[in-house]
């Protein structure tokens, strides 16, 4: 990905082809309905905020992009170009990286080998790590990204604080070089400076060309960074805002259903 700045201005982000584009994507568990419909798209270069209440569909939306729980139904293109997100595989060799909650890092393991788990860099005929290697390339990919509380990248991932550990998952995900990321609440348990640190890194992940999906419960961390916010309703698109022009009354209007009347709730087992 390169590092120049992209314009992401409204109007230009317009014109573009989006990075992916997704057309009537629908998604059932047995007789639940996940996903019904749902248009979404994001451009290279702008962070789309994917909001709505627990049940909306915003973790099924997601995990089908991500190949996880493929899509029953419906359209895929990336660049302009129509693929299948069948499997984690086909998302990831297509340049798509998925940040969950969880962060799926290894307490007992410190940040270099946290972030080359699985691909390491080796050399030999038997295969030797090569552990400077991975440490300058630790410390050139989290200086890239602003990261500057870690005193070594040597530190064991239980001794992080929890921004530092989102951090250390969103630099893993980039060394696949992909061009769409996607945060899965990235801020959620996160004090007030260590929120500012993530979404400072979300900003510069923007910056650097990526397009960037930010799944969040927080508006204002939303409207902070997002460039547009889509918001699930029920498994359906309720609505979408450019952020300059929005309001956070406009938002929650559309998330609790309220410029349709009466909301009715989801249901327990719609909150997947």
């Amino acid at each position: 990905m390169s590092e120049a700045t992209v314009d992401r201005s409204a109007d230009v982000v317009a014109e573009r082809e989006p990075l992916l584009a997704l057309k009537g994507f629908s998604k059932s568990f047995g007789p639940v309905q996940a996903l019904k419909d749902v248009d979404f798209e994001v451009h290279e270069g702008e962070v789309v905020g994917l909001v709505g209440d627990n049940g909306a569909g915003k973790s099924t939306l997601i995990k089908a992009i991500a190949g996880v729980q493929p899509a029953d139904s419906g359209e895929a293109y990336y660049k302009g170009q129509p693929v299948s997100l069948t499997t984690p595989q086909a998302a990831t060799s297509l340049g798509i990286a998925t940040v969950y909650q969880d962060l799926a890092l290894c307490e007992n393991l410190d940040v270099v080998a946290n972030l080359f788990l699985g691909q390491e860099v080796t050399a030999g005929a038997l295969p030797v790590l090569e552990e400077t290697e991975m440490e300058r390339k630790a410390r050139e990919l989290l200086s890239s990204l602003g990261v500057t509380t870690l005193r070594s990248v040597r530190t064991l991932v239980e001794n992080l604080s929890g921004g530092q550990r989102q951090a250390v998952a969103i630099a893993r995900s980039l060394l696949g070089e992909p061009n769409l990321v996607i945060l899965d609440e990235p801020t959620a348990a996160l004090g007030v400076v260590q929120t500012q640190q993530i979404l400072e890194l979300i900003e510069r992940l923007r910056d650097r060309g990526h397009g960037v999906i930010v799944v969040s419960h927080n508006l204002a961390d939303v409207f902070r960074v997002a460039d547009r916010i889509t918001v699930l309703r029920l498994g359906r698109v309720a609505g979408n805002f450019d952020v300059r022009d929005a309001t956070r009354e406009q938002v929650v209007a559309a998330i609790t259903g309220a410029e349709f009347g009466a909301a009715e709730r989801p249901t327990e087992e719609q909150a997947l």
